[in-house]
């Protein structure tokens, strides 16, 4: 019987590439834009499932400015909302936020009442009130987005219940295509998202979570601000480094100010709101601040130009920190995602397993062994993360820690039992230091006083294997196999016993702090330095356009132009307006309000 043929993906229609064209500045969809445009122009509902910086918001945006109607967006938090619009508006869409600061609503809701609008967008909150559902029947619907749609599932890392009572509100008008947009959710989630917001399993489109352009990397902390400063160092360009606390935030933030002379504000719950919008407002126009940040800050910064995310802890989840560092490096120029770790981490964290409501505990607890995984890994760390998702990638990638610099490996399994039995004798309730002191026979008056110097442990590591007890202890920990007592000491767990049974093997990378890498330029990746032409007089002169241009609007400079289309401005020297036309991110719209002033720097130079 003949294999049947897989089925083609969908074309957009020609006068959705003419409207990429005029409105966008681009000549040709990205990975699976074309597809998911053409099944929402077709009317159909579809579930997209791409990484950040892929280009989500031109699959709603452009079908908007085409289909008769508005499209109502589902968006979490205002100031993605209102970075969004900034960036539509610039490029001649009509769009306007229904939100409780923007004292414009009701010239809003005129405007769609009369369609004019492309684009409303609104806050789940609203969306699931009454009220709004009878102003979208006094306007004519065309497409409903729920943007960041994995907070639907209760599976997801990031669940809002007021995501659930979408789908009784897009239900009421049936004939309206939905459209659900998420980076970042595993199988599981994406199955309950599509059953949450009704969109049949063929509207599932998947492409792919790699952000080749991040650079991975995982580093014990020794020293972390001390780390850090050598970061912000190595990566001149804005960063956001997330912190565990809002003491370490604040410590963490006037520290780095202090050390590097560049401008570090702290962001967490506990500023005043309107601190928490100037930081967040600094950051967003900022071409080299750094925002230390606990893990509030970020799903609301469209910001491309992002070119580090630091963590100084372990983040929630691999889901988590996927998201997180997604936002580097949006504008697809090369970044870094570097977490710092400790054992202690993991330990605070299984110990807040049981905070979690019962029903949960179990995913919660998988999603941590699958983070201590990636954080312990001696192979591509991207690899890892892109299996966790459901992918097949190479073996390796050329562009994170372990493929650049790939650790030496140890196998300690010996060593293991000899920590996991000190632990067992000891009573299950004695800390890493007095489990050290009693394997490497450092007597002390506390040791003496419970007989522990002459335990059959008292004294049996010494040499290169005293060495290793520290790393040691932290991969243990971080796979489980110890796990901290509530009084604060070690006791066994996991596979404790299958180790000391002979059962399990255990090899960990030899402890070497790795240093920033720099301008060192390894894989089939690239670099992590932004191809920017410093130096450059006419590239720095269309900046210093830019930036006046952005201070006069009062939008951040991205919204102008990203980096990539200053680079190839310089490069082409157009010298007439059609010539500046085709650079790739000038659309229409751009090129009518600024292309006389950068073309009369160009001939400048």
């Amino acid at each position: 019987m003949p294999v049947s043929a897989a089925p083609l993906a969908p074309t957009a229609p020609p006068e959705a590439h003419a409207a990429l064209r005029r409105v966008f500045g681009f000549e040709t969809f990205r990975g699976v834009q074309e597809q998911v445009v053409a099944r929402v122009l077709d009317g159909q509902s579809a579930l997209a499932i791409m990484p950040t910086g892929a280009g989500k918001s031109l699959t709603y945006q452009l079908p908007a400015t085409l289909l008769d109607g508005t499209c109502v967006v589902v968006s979490p938090l205002i100031a993605l909302m209102h970075d969004q619009l900034r960036s539509a508006r610039a490029n001649g869409i009509a769009a306007a936020a229904l939100t409780s600061v923007d004292a414009d609503w009701r010239e809003t809701v005129d405007a769609f009442r009369a369609g004019q609008l492309d684009l409303l967008y609104v806050a789940p909150e609203r969306a699931s009130q009454p009220a709004f559902r009878e102003l979208l029947s006094e306007g004519r619907l065309a497409l409903f987005a729920v943007d960041e749609a994995h907070c639907v599932s209760e599976w997801g890392h990031d669940f809002r219940p007021d995501y659930r009572l979408l789908r009784p509100l897009m239900d009421a008008f049936p004939a309206v295509p939905r459209l659900a947009l998420t980076a970042t959710a595993d199988e599981h989630t994406r199955t309950d998202v599509l059953h949450q917001l009704g969109i049949p399993d063929e509207g599932m489109v998947v492409a792919g979570f790699d952000r080749p352009n991040i650079r991975y990397a995982v580093r014990h902390r020794q020293g972390v601000a001390a780390q850090l400063a050598r970061l912000m160092e190595e990566q001149p360009g804005p960063g956001i480094i997330y912190a565990p606390t809002r003491k370490k935030v604040e410590d963490l933030a006037a520290g780095l100010a202090a050390a590097s002379g560049r401008q570090v504000l702290p962001y967490h719950a506990g500023l005043p709101p309107e601190q928490r919008a100037a930081n967040q407002a600094a950051f967003v126009a900022s071409e080299d601040m750094v925002m230390v940040a606990t893990i509030a800050f970020g799903m609301g910064i469209d910001k491309p130009d992002v070119r580090f995310v630091a963590h100084a802890g372990i983040p929630k989840s691999i889901e988590a920190y996927y998201q997180e560092t997604g936002r580097a490096g949006r504008d697809g120029d090369p970044a870094q995602a570097v977490m710092f770790w400790g054992a202690g981490d993991f330990v605070q964290a299984r110990q807040r397993l049981s905070e979690v409501e019962p029903a949960r505990q179990a995913g919660e607890r998988t999603r941590l062994d699958a983070l201590a995984a990636l954080v312990e890994t001696h192979e591509c760390r991207r690899a890892l993360l892109l299996r966790h998702f459901g992918e097949d990638p190479p073996r390796t990638c050329g562009n994170c820690d372990n493929c650049l610099d790939p650790p030496g490996l140890t196998v300690v399994t010996e060593l293991a039992r000899k920590l996991l039995s000190a632990v067992y004798r000891t009573g299950q309730s004695f800390g890493f230091g007095h489990v050290q002191k009693v394997l490497t026979g450092a007597s002390d008056e506390r040791i003496v006083s419970r007989g522990h110097d002459k335990l059959s442990v008292f004294g049996i590591v010494e040499g290169d294997e005293a060495r290793m007890l520290q790393p040691l202890s932290r991969a243990l920990q971080a796979r489980g196999a110890l796990v901290a007592t509530e009084h604060g000491g070690l006791a066994l767990g996991g596979e404790a016993r299958a180790i000391l049974k002979g059962e399990a093997s255990v090899t960990i990378a030899r402890p070497v702090e790795r240093q920033p890498r720099g301008d060192r330029r390894g894989g089939r990746r690239g670099s992590s330095t932004v191809p920017n032409p410093v130096g450059d007089p006419l590239f720095e002169a269309l900046r210093d356009l830019r930036r006046a241009l952005a201070k006069e609007a009062q939008v951040p400079p991205y919204v102008i132009f990203h980096d990539a289309t200053l680079r190839d401005m310089a490069q082409a020297h157009p010298s007439t307006i059609s010539e500046l036309g085709e650079v790739p991110g000038i659309g229409a719209k751009k090129l009518e309000a600024y292309g006389d002033a950068f073309l009369a720097v160009i001939r400048q130079h």
